[in-house]
């Protein structure tokens, strides 16, 4: 299920949002998505692939993690990194939070 979305090393392309089978995320002004509908997930890991900076973490068990549970930094992106695609945030990409990043306008 996925549980989180690392602000920091999101740059706000979208693609978990438009990847997800079931609409799990929302868009925000921030660029940085939100999940809005977590029991929606499928655990089918398409948006933790699909992300190009790692900045998303699903997990394995289709049940929501305790708060007390800690994700640590070294499983976020794993899944992308098990099936070849590498790790994607170089250090010194732009990010989603802050007023460089300029939003693509869609109709």
């Amino acid at each position: 299920m996925i549980e989180l979305v690392s602000a920091p090393d999101c740059i706000g392309c979208d693609k978990c949002v438009d990847v997800c089978p079931t609409d799990v995320f929302d868009r925000t002004s921030s660029g940085v998505p939100v999940i809005a509908r977590q029991s929606d997930c499928q655990t089918c890991f398409m948006c933790e692939a699909y992300c190009p900076t790692d900045a998303l973490y699903v997990h394995p068990q289709s049940t929501p993690l305790e708060t007390a549970d800690v994700i640590e930094n070294d499983h976020i992106g794993r899944y992308r990194e098990k099936i070849g695609w590498g790790k994607g945030r170089a250090p010194g990409s732009l990010t989603a939070v802050g007023p460089e990043v300029p939003r693509p306008v869609t109709t």
